[in-house]
């Protein structure tokens, strides 16, 4: 089974314990992410409005250190397609150009009814929920889903927070169900 390359919208970039997890799978080579400029730009202009205790340089960090430390997810190229694609929000064109040039199968949103399976097909693209992607990683090796959750416990130093914690954050800050994962720790 060869690895998903997988669009991630900024809806999921924006919670940060999600963005975290999908971080640190990626360096699993549980799958191969990708994302834009024009991503970074919109999860991190909603961040800001909601948590303007965030500093702008904190998350031009982040956005750094994504690109940084992922190799070939920042997709550039794209921005001449975008016109040529009709999506039910037009704002959202962007991404299924970024996920056509980056030549993903998979979109992961939250946002599935802005990503029709049958303007996608012709692509050879799916969008899915976040819980379903995970779900696909968890069936492929529960291990490293395990073990991804584990690092992401033990990174986080002030506060810490205990695994079920961890567990919990992903669960209400983005819906996936994280059960198989603490299951695995028993």
């Amino acid at each position: 089974m060869s690895v998903a390359v997988a669009l991630l919208d900024a809806c999921v970039l924006y919670p940060a314990p999600l963005r975290d997890f999908l971080m640190r799978l990626a360096t699993t080579g549980s799958y191969k992410p990708r994302w834009s400029a024009m991503i970074h730009d919109e999860w991190i202009r909603n961040v800001r409005a909601n948590r303007p205790d965030l500093s702008l340089a904190y998350l031009e960090r982040t956005r750094t250190l994504m690109d940084l430390h992922v190799k070939d997810a920042l997709v550039e190229g794209y921005e001449t397609i975008i016109p040529t694609l009709s999506l039910p929000d037009a704002d959202d064109r962007h991404i299924l150009a970024a996920a056509i040039v980056g030549q993903c199968d998979t979109i992961i949103t939250f946002n599935l009814k802005d990503f029709p399976q049958e303007t996608l097909a012709p692509y050879r693209i799916e969008a899915i929920h976040p819980d379903v992607f995970v779900m696909r990683c968890i069936e492929v090796s529960l291990d490293a889903v395990h073990r991804t959750v584990l690092r992401q416990q033990q990174a986080l130093k002030n506060p810490t927070k205990t695994l079920e914690e961890v567990l919990s954050a992903l669960e209400r800050t983005s819906g996936v169900r994280m059960a198989p994962v603490q299951l695995a720790d028993e």
